[in-house]
């Protein structure tokens, strides 16, 4: 068991990691992804038509300089100097960028998203930490920032935007293929699967993907499905409050972690009631599934279901719940899924 656990750490360091940067990003993902949505509300609407420019530029402001905070982020917990990692990572979205060539193709500002902010930002802390070796100490003040900025923002711009563009539009295209395809059984498979990868700490691997896609589409696709596993969870938890009526101990444990669970905070409810007991895990993992297929099945059909910020889950959800249909559509489509996991959990 300790061989495994030796094993096992880093990756568990490395996904640490990454949550680390992305994590501090959550509240103003939330916050800008709400005012977004009353302001597609408004504008749906036609109402405060003077108020909406002033809407729109709150809701894409932060997402427009996302790469400097993730690149800040990412030197910061790599060892690096934040300010640095932001500095290369602002490259990316620099307007200027549209008036170089790399690879025969004209530069986007933004091009290569958040993961080319982290690549860049990795680049950047190896850098300077080179620098800091072997440039002299007098000179280090002068010579390390200028290095740092200088190569990794060569290296940025004629390698890893390109590259990191390739692959955000890649996972964007996938994602949109493989829910356009095989909704439902993806769905299936996604929603049934989450509670394990958040039992395991492995879901935080998800956070750059549905950054990137709500950088290339304007929501992930994915989050709504994932969020079926907490309709399953909570749904279990309910049977379970059923099942067992003299037991008060289970029982008062339930009462406690539902109101979470409702809102999409699930760990109390796995930890406390599901893992615990055992059976009711798998039937919790079924009742996502089940979920998941059903919204899976959705954006089969052409009716998309995605989410323009993460963090939330649950009912939480229902403010950045966005698609390609009306919201009514989108967000009934959601609440029936929801209401799918609880019943088959």
């Amino acid at each position: 068991a300790r061989r495994k656990a030796k094993n096992a750490t880093p990756v568990k360091l490395f996904l640490r990691r990454i949550a680390n940067i992305f994590v501090p990003l959550i509240p103003a993902l939330i916050g800008c992804g709400i005012v977004a949505g009353i302001n597609g509300l408004l504008t749906n609407l036609g109402w405060l038509p003077s108020v909406v420019p002033a809407l729109a530029a709150m809701a894409s402001g932060f997402m427009s300089l996302i790469a400097v905070f993730v690149g800040y982020n990412t030197a910061k917990e790599f060892g690096g100097t934040a300010i640095l990692g932001g500095a290369v990572a602002a490259i990316i979205v620099f307007p200027g960028v549209a008036n170089i060539t790399a690879f025969g193709q004209k530069l986007s500002p933004g091009q290569g998203g958040v993961l080319g902010a982290l690549a860049a930002a990795l680049l950047a802390v190896q850098v300077e930490k080179w620098c800091r070796r072997w440039v002299p100490e007098a000179l280090d003040v002068l010579v390390t920032p200028t290095l740092t900025v200088l190569l990794s923002g060569l290296v940025t711009i004629f390698g890893l935007m390109y590259v990191a563009g390739a692959v955000s539009t890649a996972i964007g295209t996938f994602a949109t293929w493989l829910l356009a395809t095989g909704g439902a059984f993806a769905g299936f498979v996604l929603g049934g699967l989450f509670l394990p990868l958040v039992m395991l700490g492995l879901h935080q691997a998800l956070i750059p993907i549905h950054t990137t896609l709500i950088q290339e589409q304007g929501y992930t696709v994915l989050l709504p499905i994932l969020a079926m596993a907490g309709a399953g969870q909570v749904g279990a938890a309910l049977a379970v409050y059923l099942r067992l009526p003299r037991n008060g101990s289970v029982r008062k444990t339930i009462k406690s972690a539902l109101p979470a669970g409702f809102l999409g905070v699930g760990e109390p409810l796995i930890y406390g009631v599901s893992l615990p007991l055992g059976r009711p895990f798998i039937t919790a993992c079924v009742g996502g599934a089940f979920g998941g297929g059903f919204v899976g099945l959705f954006n089969q059909l052409g009716d998309a279901v995605g989410s323009t910020a993460i963090g939330p889950s649950g009912w939480a959800l229902f403010p950045l719940v966005k698609g390609n249909q009306a919201i009514g559509t989108t967000i009934a489509i959601y609440a029936v899924g929801l209401l799918v996991g609880y019943v088959i959990g």
